[in-house]
């Protein structure tokens, strides 16, 4: 713990050791320095960075992690981190990583190259979570010591986008998995609300649904970057549901900073004295993802119907403007864009031509459209496709799920429903992070829900994927967006802004659009003394 806690009299209540004060901010004072206070909606189900990601739990993951190399800034750049430099064969099939000698785990055990063969092996033959990035290039075999600091990566093949994924690979203490190992899991029970890693933070509190708790390493290894007298004592990442209720913990000094308000409350606390706004153009696109495999979206016709059939505009509405159209399913900041001719935009005419060319020509059919509970934004959106489809006689089901429900339906093409409203962020700036969306061996991916299936696209990805010609490659990711256009398996919907709500004496704040959709890098963040 972090001993004599003094906080705001509006969290009193928070945490039983708490002793009535009434500060200045949400902060928590504690005899080791501020404690930071994040609103956010989304629990984080399991904490093991080699089973899963999505963007509370990544957060969490890098403030107690650290990879090999970063995403830092906007554009996105990776720096060095663990590794300090590396170099690439001729032939581009072999990497060799040189690390810092200085880093180490929270128990005090050295991050070797040991440890980066090992959670690399662990990651890969666990084939979850980031499994997918690597697993066609990478074997568990082709990873090798060389000596205590240096380590290699032996490609099956050359693929241009290796480095481009491994910040999200993190590094686990090998010693403190396996001796907490349960009938060879590799340690993933304990993982779930346990850590083993190098970070700035390590776990504090895990109350699950209610709050998650990172402790500053005082002595990180690399440092702090506001400085040792500004650095936090640590993050408590609250959970608070909705967003009327972030806005008014933001508002009466409960959260230093929160994710996920509607764009009206962006609009109306901005005025508000003491509040900053993060408003940054990102790469998170919005979908509404077809089940293409089974069930009345099964039929492309339906699906152009539904796509034609859609009131774009209104999208941007629900945002307030915050939010650019979709021209491709490639994000337009990102290498390998086009504008892909004649995605679709609202046209009854055309809508009601598809829809008779469906098996469904006089619509009578009621279709799913799921969303996460909470999220007001794709609630609206769903009304917006309720009212679209009415000329077409189709009705909208919409169905507000949890999370982590809608990922384990929509992992299966049985279970996930007609459509699903999805946010997605590239994990890497490389085209090959939004393409292999496309690809089949996807499926089961929060991602993949639409269980796209063209074997000429996948073709087209994987030869892009090998190849270290980017002329060669812009043609194909060129045919390649062309033809998910054609095949429409989801809505293309908008690209929205990324935004969040903080007290201006929260400094430190750094934006870096491959981050997911809530999530803030709180290594940097410190508190402004008044």
């Amino acid at each position: 713990m972090f001993g004599k806690i003094i906080r705001n009299i509006a969290i009193a209540g928070l945490l039983a050791s708490s002793v009535l004060a009434t500060p200045a901010g949400a902060f928590e004072r504690t005899d080791k320095g501020n404690v930071i206070v994040f609103g956010g909606r989304q629990a984080i189900p399991v904490l093991d960075p080699h089973i899963r990601y999505d963007w509370s739990t990544r957060m969490m993951q890098q403030a107690v992690y650290d990879g090999l190399v970063k995403y830092e800034g906007d554009p996105a750049v990776i720096k060095p981190w663990l590794a300090e430099k590396w170099e690439t064969s001729e032939d581009g099939k072999t990497w060799t990583f040189h690390l810092v000698k200085n880093a180490k785990f929270h128990n005090g055990d050295p991050v070797n190259a040991e440890a980066i063969r090992y959670s690399f092996e662990r990651g890969l033959k666990l084939n979850k979570g980031v499994a997918w990035m690597l697993k066609d290039f990478l074997a568990p075999e082709g990873i090798s010591v060389v000596d205590d600091y240096t380590v290699k990566f032996e490609l099956k093949a050359p693929y241009t986008p290796f480095l481009s994924f491994l910040p999200w690979w993190y590094i686990v203490n090998p010693a403190q998995v396996k001796a907490n190992e349960v009938d060879g899991d590799y340690g993933q029970k304990w993982l779930t609300d346990n850590e083993a890693g190098s970070g700035p933070f390590k776990l504090g509190r895990w109350e699950p649904n209610v709050l998650y708790e990172a402790e500053a390493v005082a002595d990180y290894w690399k440092g702090w970057p506001q400085g040792d007298a500004n650095r936090p004592a640590g993050v408590i990442y609250k959970i608070i549901r909705e967003p009327a209720a972030q806005k008014a913990a933001l508002q009466r000094g409960e959260a230093d900073i929160v994710e996920g308000l509607t764009p009206d409350d962006y609009v109306q606390i901005a005025r508000a004295k003491g509040i900053a706004i993060e408003d940054h153009k990102g790469m998170t696109t919005f979908g509404i993802k077809f089940n293409t495999q089974q069930g009345p979206t099964a039929d492309i016709n339906l699906r152009k119907a539904i796509a034609y059939a859609m009131d774009y505009d209104a999208l941007i509405q629900v945002y307030n403007g915050a939010a650019s159209l979709e021209t491709s399913p490639i994000p337009d900041a990102m290498k390998g864009h086009i504008d892909v001719p004649g995605i679709p935009r609202q046209d009854l005419a055309k809508a009601k031509e598809y829809l008779a060319k469906s098996g469904y020509p006089n619509g009578g059919i009621t279709l799913p459209y799921v969303h996460v509970a909470g999220l007001e934004e794709a609630r609206r959106i769903g009304l917006v496709l309720l009212d679209s489809l009415k000329p077409l006689n189709i009705n909208v089901e919409i169905k507000p799920e949890q999370w982590p429900n809608m990922v384990a339906n929509g992992s299966k093409v049985e279970t996930s429903p007609s459509m699903t409203s999805v946010y997605t962020t590239p994990v890497s700036t490389d085209p090959d992070a939004v393409a292999y969306q496309y690809h089949k061996n996807s499926w089961g991916q929060y991602f993949a829900m639409m269980f796209y299936d063209n074997p000429k696209v996948t073709e087209m990805i994987d030869k892009a994927r090998s190849s270290s010609n980017w002329d060669e490659r812009a043609k194909l990711y060129a045919d390649i967006q062309t033809q998910i256009v054609a095949d429409q398996p989801e809505v293309f919907g908008m690209l929205q802004n990324r935004r969040w709500a903080r007290r201006d004496y929260l400094q430190g704040f750094q934006f870096s659009p491959v981050r997911f959709t809530g999530e803030v890098d709180i290594y940097p963040l410190w508190v402004k003394a008044e």
